[in-house]
């Protein structure tokens, strides 16, 4: 036991860590108690037409349900898809965009390239700004820091005027080589605050300061479109929290797997973006690092969407691009031209239109396909009897009985049998000559194809094996259909973490405050000044403690990582190397080129040492340390698990041309040192696990399921 109190970040005493993720289709809620290290857990539907509601509805069944006063709230993370729904749903701010004289169409000529080079009615997305809300102004600064046009202040502020008047909420400042050189941008934002204080002003430069100008400035207006939406979003939790009685605010999960004070996000909202994901991949990979597996493969199967992530030595990899829309991929690469391009770090990971509210349909050709479309929260799936008549996921599984009707939510919520089985047999089963149990179980089968899918693009198609890793299951249908996938993909193992429906949740307490700050330097390595980079990396440091000093942390709870983006001259893309701590001299520029080859080498199978080498930008991530939740072992018991069997229960398996006689067992009566041979049920308030023949499950201490599975 673990009789400490904690602190929060502001240095007020607490008992008890909230994390709050929202979802597609539930919001959910855990709670851990610092003082006996007891995880606590709470779901409810999210509120799409108003986040701010079911964030607040979890808070309060957790609060009620489990008897804690608001004034004993140590910590709350929140990880939100408010941001993304923003911008999907075009409800983001009227945004206005000033330019450098001739450079107007930047959104409107975006990329040269297709996403998919044979699609011929492939189209752009619309641009986030109207070309007529677009206005280039005399200036011109060159690359090399040179004035070739001087700024006319008197043409921004007659820009930003003529763009108020037509209804624009946000301007946004982006001029070529500011990412350099932000002095006119600067200028320009404050000219413009002198004259129109009540017009809210956006610097690409102070958002991304980084070259590559489509990417910069899509970044910055993407920032704007979402200001005064997800500030008023944080403030208005920010209120519920103090209204309760809580003495904290709210700090949310950022896309690269941090999280930020709500003031600080309330300004720099474009990092919110991946939040809800990131915070998955960060709780999994926190369970499987106690679990004793450092590598691993994040499979999150929720009510709208599957993601696979990738974790080495601990840590999801990390993107620096990725795009946000209707259409986008969460990576810097796969499908480039779907969406918005946002140039801030982001867990990388593959995202599918497979969750447990995935639509299965016939197609024109009479094919049977499933998903991306959802029947979401409302009305849901057919079971849910809330009006909806698409057979989904969640329906086939129900049919197959390896859903409980009278357990969903842990009983909190009963689904109907009937309405699934009449929607997968008017829909699917008939047109298909099929019986209805063939039919979902081929819905099932679909469904696992796609999410294989995805685990060989984050592994496979990166030349990375993934027979060397373990399958980590969350979401509310992770567990469901991890060992099918698993085996698709060879691997042996799954873990099931003990709460794998609020993983994401669990993953907000598992984080520390992170800021990722850039200057582009773009030099030769070779002859670059060891005292200027220095000065730079003091500059970002400077900055660094700075944003984490007005979050309250202490400066021995500040950790400072630094690293040089180096390539080879010509090259377009850079690798990060990093820097060793201490002052930067001549030596460590000279090992750093080296350790660049190194790199190359093992990303690309060659380096060419003969080659000069450019140090195109420095990074400097800022980190604030908070105290990591303290989970209860689990009590043990021995082998013989059958004091946790609660009933049983015929399912359709994989392979078996009929139902097969299932024992059911109830999670929560699991000890640690329990095994459990499939084919088995395991189920729980917010998850059910598939056990399959030729497995075997066994409960470690930290209460996770280590699944093994035997050959096929």
């Amino acid at each position: 036991m673990n009789d400490t109190v904690m602190t929060t970040p502001h240095g007020r005493a607490g008992r008890y860590r909230i994390g709050i993720d929202i979802g597609g289709t539930f919001t959910d809620v855990v709670v851990v108690d610092q003082q006996t290290g007891d995880l606590r857990l709470a779901k409810v539907p999210s509120v799409p037409k108003d986040p701010a509601a079911g964030f607040l509805d979890g808070l309060d069944k957790a609060l009620s349900r489990h008897g804690i006063a608001a004034g004993d709230i140590a910590f709350v993370g929140h990880g939100t898809t408010v941001a993304t729904n923003t911008i999907i749903e075009g409800r983001g701010a009227r945004v206005g965009l000033i330019t450098s004289e001739g450079f107007s169409d930047v959104l409107e000529i975006a990329y040269q390239t297709r996403p998919d080079l044979f699609d011929l009615m492939y189209e752009k997305p619309r641009p986030l700004v109207p070309r007529r809300w677009t206005v280039g102004v005399p200036e011109r600064i060159g690359p090399d820091g040179a004035e070739l046009i001087a700024l006319d202040t008197d043409a921004c502020v007659a820009a930003a005027r003529a763009l108020q008047q037509a209804g624009v909420e946000v301007v946004v400042i982006a001029f070529l080589h500011s990412y350099r050189f932000p002095v006119n941008e600067n200028a320009a934002a404050a000219a413009i605050r002198a004259v129109l204080p009540d017009l809210a002003v956006v610097t690409s430069s102070g958002v991304c300061p980084e070259y590559r100008e489509y990417q910069r400035t899509s970044t910055a207006v993407v920032n704007a479109l979402l200001l005064p939406h997800v500030g008023s979003y944080v403030g208005r939790l920010t209120e519920a929290l103090a209204q309760r009685g809580a003495a904290v605010g709210v700090h949310l999960m950022t896309s690269s797997g941090g999280v930020m004070s709500a003031p600080v996000a309330a300004r720099f909202p474009v990092q919110l973006i991946e939040s809800g994901p990131a915070a998955m991949a960060l709780g999994a990979a926190y369970v499987a690092q106690r679990a004793g597996y450092p590598n691993s493969v994040v499979f999150d199967m929720g009510g709208t969407t599957a993601k696979v992530a990738l974790v080495t030595n601990g840590t999801p990899r990390v993107t620096e691009q990725f795009e946000v829309g209707a259409m986008a991929v969460a990576s810097d690469t796969a499908g480039r031209g779907r969406g918005y391009p946002v140039r801030t770090p982001s867990v990388e990971m593959v995202e599918i239109g497979a969750g447990g509210g995935s639509i299965a349909a016939i197609d024109p050709g009479g094919a049977l396909g499933v998903g991306p479309e959802s029947a979401g929260a409302d009305p849901g799936p057919a079971c849910y009897n809330q009006g909806g008549e698409e057979p989904t996921i969640v329906d086939a599984n129900l049919v197959l009985g390896r859903l409980n009707p009278d357990f969903f939510l842990g009983g909190e919520k009963s689904l109907d049998l009937a309405r699934a089985r009449r929607a997968i047999e008017e829909r699917i089963a008939r047109p298909l000559g099929a019986t209805v149990e063939e039919a979902a179980l081929a819905i099932v089968e679909i469904a696992v194809a796609r999410m294989a899918g995805a685990l060989h693009m984050v592994t496979v198609r990166r030349g990375i094996d993934p027979r060397g890793f373990i399958l980590v299951a969350c979401g509310g249908g992770g567990p469901l259909h991890a060992a099918a996938i698993a085996r698709r993909a060879g691997m042996s193992k799954v873990l099931i973490p003990t709460a794998p429906g609020l993983t994401s949740a669990l993953g907000l307490l598992a984080t520390d405050l992170r800021h990722d700050l850039v200057r582009n330097t773009m030099v030769r390595a070779e002859s670059a000044d060891p005292a200027g980079i220095d000065a730079i990396f003091t500059e970002l440091q400077a900055l660094g403690e700075q944003l984490l000093a007005e979050q309250a942390v202490s400066r021995d709870r500040m950790r400072m990582w630094r690293i040089a983006e180096m390539c080879y001259a010509g090259q377009a893309f850079q690798l990060r190397i990093p820097l060793p701590d201490g002052p930067v001299t001549g030596d460590v520029l000279a090992g750093l080129a080296q350790r660049f080859h190194e790199a190359h080498k093992a990303a690309y199978g060659f380096a060419s040492e003969g080659e000069p080498t450019m140090l195109m930008a420095l990074r400097l991530t800022s980190q604030g340390e908070i105290e990591r939740p303290t989970l209860r072992p689990l009590a043990k018991g021995g082998i013989d698990a059958t004091d946790a069997i609660k009933s049983e229960r015929r399912v359709r398996l994989h392979g078996a041309p009929h139902l097969v006689a299932c024992p059911v067992y109830d999670r929560t009566r699991l000890l640690a040192g329990n095994v459990i041979a499939g084919p088995a049920v395991i189920e729980q308030m917010d998850t059910t696990t598939l056990l399959p023949p030729d497995a075997r499950a066994t409960v470690d201490p930290g209460g996770n399921l280590i699944i093994e599975l035997g050959a096929h």
